[in-house]
Parts: structure tokens; sequence; C-alpha cells
């Protein structure tokens, strides 16, 4: 896989505009490969977003979301200079974090 995640936070008047790009195949579980097999569900499943300890975004996702999903939203309270951590797991247990500095 390549990099989990490219995340930016910038300021957008008094909030926190927070996008996120995430690099997974996000597979549905319904295609089949070249030889007829099924391949396996692997996707997403949570995804949460910290700023100073605080959970700004928790979300559960399935697998109806594309490959390669983006991600955007908007926070109050923070400033310029804080740090804004997004993590995710999928259905297979793997788990990434990255984290941004607010612009």
């Amino acid at each position: 896989m390549a990099d989990p995640m490219k995340i930016r936070a910038a300021m957008a008047g008094d909030k926190v505009e927070v996008k996120v790009l995430m690099s997974h195949e996000m597979e549905t579980g319904q295609r089949k490969d070249s030889k007829g097999a099924t391949i396996p569900a692997w996707f997403i499943q949570n995804v949460t977003a910290t700023w100073n300890g605080k959970t700004v975004l928790s979300a559960e996702w399935g697998p109806a979301v594309a490959k390669n999903p983006f991600l955007s939203f908007k926070f109050a309270g923070g400033k310029p200079g804080d740090k804004v951590t997004v993590t995710w797991t999928d259905n297979k247990g793997d788990k990434r974090t990255d984290e941004a500095t607010i612009t």
C-alpha cells in the first residue's frame, strides 16, 4: 500500500477545514477475479480524527466507499500550530495513523 494518507488542515474563517486522501483498495467482496473466484471484502471500517486529544470526527464506513477515499470536514476551536490526527482501521485489522499541523 502506498502512503496511507495525505492530510491538510487549514483555518477557514473561525473553523478548521481538514482534507484527507486515504490510500486503500476498498474491495466490496462482490467482484470476481479472472478465475471466477470472489475477491474478499477489504475496506476501511472506522475513521477517527482528533485534535488536542479530543475526537472531532468518528465515522463507520462499509464496502460501498470508493477506492482511495477522500474525506473533508470542518470543526471549531482549532488554531494554527495545533495538530490534527486521523486514524483509520480496515476490516482486516490494518490500522494507519497520520497527522497534520493546522496552518
